[in-house]
C-alpha cells in the first residue's frame, strides 16, 4: 500500500492564474469560476467542506452546499448539531471548494454567523418536502439507537403534515453566513508549482497578493 500511495500524482496542467488575470472584486471572481464549473459538468460544485472547531480548538468538518452568495457564503443546518454548537462558541471558520475537474480550489476563511429569521424561512419554503420533514426528524449529531427510530419519527411527521399542507421551519434549523477574511484562489500547475492568488482583508477592502505554492 505504501509504494501505491508514494506513486500517487497528477501533473496538474489545465489553467493559470495571475494576479492581475482575476477580478478585483474577490466575490465576482468566485461567481466566475463557479460558473465555469457548473458548465464543465462538475458534481455538486456548490458542495464546500466546512471546517470549525471548539474553543478548545479541536477541529472538525464536513460538508455542507453553498446555497447564497451576498457578503458572504450561506449555508443551512441544524443549530443544535455540532457545527452549530462549535460556531456558537468559536466563530471562526474555513471553507474549501474542490473542483478537480478543472484542477482549482476556493478557500476561505472568515467568521460565520446566523441570517436573520426571515431569510431563513424563506429559503424553508423552497426546500422539497422531504427535506422539511427531514430536518423536524433527525436531532443532528445525537447518538440514535437505530435508524428505525429515524423512520418512525418520520412516519409520525408525515402523519402530522399530509401532503399539501404547510411544513414550518423549525426553530433549531436556519442558515449561516460566512463573512470572509482571506479567500484564496489556487489553480494546479505542473512540478507542483501551482498558482496562489489571495484576496486578504486590509482598511475594509480586499487586496490582492500572490502566494508561494
Amino acid at each position: 500500500m505504501s509504494n501505491e500511495l508514494k506513486d500517487m500524482r497528477e501533473n496538474y496542467k489545465k489553467g493559470s492564474i495571475d494576479v492581475d488575470t482575476l477580478l478585483a472584486n474577490p466575490f465576482q471572481q468566485f461567481l466566475q469560476w463557479f460558473d465555469e464549473a457548473k458548465v464543465s459538468s462538475v458534481p455538486e460544485a456548490n458542495a464546500m467542506l466546512l471546517s470549525t472547531a471548539t474553543t478548545d480548538g479541536v477541529p472538525s468538518s464536513r460538508t455542507v452546499l453553498l446555497k447564497g452568495i451576498d457578503e458572504g457564503f450561506v449555508f443551512y443546518t441544524n443549530y443544535n448539531s455540532q457545527k452549530g454548537t462549535d460556531v456558537e462558541d468559536n466563530p471562526n471558520v474555513s471553507l474549501l471548494f474542490l473542483w478537480k475537474e478543472l484542477e482549482r480550489q476556493v478557500r476561505i476563511n472568515g467568521v460565520v454567523k446566523k441570517v436573520e429569521r426571515k431569510v431563513s424561512e424563506k429559503y424553508f419554503k423552497t426546500r422539497p418536502r422531504a427535506s422539511k420533514i427531514g430536518a423536524w426528524v433527525s436531532n443532528q449529531s445525537e447518538v440514535i439507537a437505530s435508524r428505525e427510530v429515524l423512520e418512525e419519527a418520520q412516519e409520525a411527521m408525515e402523519e402530522q403534515y399530509p401532503e399539501g399542507t404547510e411544513i414550518p421551519c423549525p426553530p433549531h434549523w436556519g442558515g449561516y453566513i460566512v463573512l470572509p477574511k482571506t479567500i484564496e484562489f489556487w489553480q494546479g500547475r505542473p512540478s507542483r508549482l501551482h498558482d496562489r492568488i489571495r484576496y486578504r482583508m486590509e482598511n475594509g477592502k480586499f487586496i490582492k497578493e500572490r502566494l508561494a505554492p
